[in-house]
């Protein structure tokens, strides 16, 4: 299991998200992804479900018709690892190579 990130490396990681921001107390990522429609926006959190089945990290998520919010952290760790910056890439990039046209 990864450790723990400190803030400079959790920074560092975020240039390369640029939809995702940190929000602290608890450290957490938070995305919103906008979908076209409740069904679109249902097909990414499948998809998304399976890699981080893959991955074994799973993500807080909740679905409102075209809206996914996603909070990603690790929680026996009690903070970022990663492992939240490797899911958080691999759904940006299911969002924008599946489903960009979806907008």
């Amino acid at each position: 299991m990864p450790g723990l990130l400190t803030q400079p490396e959790q920074e560092s990681q975020l240039q390369h998200l640029p939809l995702w921001q940190i929000a602290r107390d608890p450290d957490r990522l938070v995305c919103t992804f906008v979908f076209a429609d409740f069904k679109c926006a249902f097909a990414f959190m499948t998809a998304a479900a399976l890699h981080a089945e893959q991955m074994n990290h799973h993500p807080d998520w909740s679905n409102c018709w075209n809206r996914v919010t996603v909070h990603l952290s690790t929680h026996d760790k009690g903070g970022l690892t990663q492992l939240d910056f490797d899911l958080a890439k691999a759904m940006s990039q299911l969002h924008t190579t599946v489903f960009s046209q979806s907008k």
